[in-house]
């Protein structure tokens, strides 16, 4: 069984290792996924150079399921539908837009909370580096990467420390995405936390903390 990572701060040293000497990444926008990806993505921007900022995306979890996603939505209206598990669980389209309703009321207390009045750093024309500290279903990060897709970025590379095979090869044939770089991509994959000892849930004062630290 192959070894996972200590913490986010492990995986995100490890991530950065395997991102720092690909070609055309120097400078490039490293985005995190909050709340798990922003201490993953601190020492990825580091690495590279790069300003950080955050890819502010919401799961939409099945009812009484919510672990399961039926897709996702991200900052700026992007929606990614898991059309599978929608019409596997029969959820009409009425149940789906209460849920990105209300995803969308706590995506914008993030947004607030996270930049105050900072506005999102732009994308357009540039190469962006998404972070997140593992790959399950992928819903949240095509999300994400749709929307800096349709925000004019010219290059986007999803970055992550671990995740399921199966998902890092469909999140590859997104036309959002370019290149995915997962250094770990064990068997057996049941969820990102088995793969890290310590899994604790970050706090939005950590989230803050990691963008002040990359402006430091």
């Amino acid at each position: 069984m192959p070894r996972g990572y200590q913490d986010r701060i492990e995986a995100g040293r490890a991530l950065a290792a395997a991102l720092r000497d690909r070609p055309g990444l120097a400078g490039a926008i490293v985005l995190a996924l909050p709340r798990g990806g922003a201490p993953v993505a601190l020492p990825v921007a580091a690495a590279l150079g790069s300003q950080l900022d955050l890819a502010l995306v919401r799961k939409l979890g099945a009812p009484g399921r919510e672990e399961l996603a039926l897709g996702a939505i991200a900052s700026g209206g992007a929606v990614h539908r898991n059309e599978r598990i929608i019409d596997a669980l029969g959820i009409d389209e009425a149940t789906l837009a209460s849920i990105a309703e209300r995803e969308g009321v706590e995506l914008r207390r993030r947004e607030r909370a996270y930049r105050g009045d900072r506005a999102p750093l732009a994308v357009r024309g540039r190469t962006v580096v998404l972070v997140d500290d593992g790959l399950a279903t992928g819903a949240t990060m095509l999300a994400a990467a749709e929307a800096m897709r349709a925000a004019g970025a010219a290059s986007i590379v999803v970055a992550v420390p671990v995740g399921s095979a199966e998902t890092v090869a469909k999140v590859a044939r997104s036309p959002a995405v370019d290149e995915v770089v997962c250094p770990l991509q064990p068997a057996g994959f049941m969820g990102v936390g088995q793969w890290y000892e310590s899994f604790d849930q970050v706090t939005d004062d950590e989230v803050r903390a990691a963008l002040e630290a990359s402006e430091a």
